[in-house]
């Protein structure tokens, strides 16, 4: 069953479990309301979970954690408003959410491609909510992130975590871009060395392939 609830101008879709009792994973979602990231789960054959997507962001505010310049000409800085959004969601639609589902969840994980990828990392530092956390495609390029992660311990030593990138997505000239692949990889090396059970995946293509399908297995991943 599907319920939608707006704050502050983001629409945030609840798909509830067929089950009580179910984890509820977040999806902050570019485009959409998560149904086609929904339908490529249950066509994996995935558990019973609750999602609950969160769309109408001002993407390269609230999913970014500090300023970044932008990326080329044609682009548009990111200004840092990861916390801003972060509070928004842990104070307000996060709680509405929970009244709505079935039982309490048995933990609550958080997911995202791309930019969102990023912010469901970084969320691990600044909140001990999430035991989980699925970031595919993330923007891992994201200058001084890597740095961070290495420097800053989490809030709670998530359980497990989802990696994954696509195998084309380093090939590019950008300064910033062309070192996600490694960023990824050593990120995810130092969450094993601390004991965190990480998957890592590589899939085909670049950064905008079989989106909802990655995304879908993410979230499966962490569920």
């Amino acid at each position: 069953m599907m319920e939608t609830l707006k704050k502050e101008g983001k629409t945030a879709t609840l798909y509830r479990a067929k089950e009580p009792g179910k984890p509820l994973i977040i999806l902050n979602n570019y485009d959409g309301d998560g149904s086609s990231v929904l339908e490529e789960a249950e066509k994996l054959g995935g558990q019973d979970f609750n999602l609950l997507c969160v769309g109408d962001l001002d993407w390269n505010h609230d999913m970014t954690p500090w300023y970044c310049p932008p990326l080329s000409p044609r682009d548009t800085a990111c200004t840092g408003g990861a916390d801003e959004y972060l509070q928004l969601l842990l104070e307000e639609i996060l709680p509405e959410c929970l009244k709505r589902v079935d039982g309490a969840p048995p933990h609550i994980g958080i997911a995202g491609y791309s930019l969102a990828g990023l912010f469901a990392l970084y969320a691990l530092y600044r909140t001990d909510v999430f035991a989980r956390a699925a970031s595919m495609s993330g923007s891992l390029w994201y200058p001084d992130f890597r740095e961070y992660a290495f420097s800053h311990e989490m809030k709670r030593k998530p359980d497990r975590l989802y990696l994954s990138l696509g195998d084309k997505e380093a090939r590019t000239r950008n300064q910033y871009l062309k070192t996600v692949q490694e960023n990824t990889e050593l990120i995810a090396g130092h969450y094993r060395e601390a004991g965190i059970d990480v998957t890592f995946e590589m899939n085909p293509g670049n950064h905008f392939r079989d989106a909802e399908l990655r995304s879908a297995k993410g979230i499966l991943a962490i569920v």
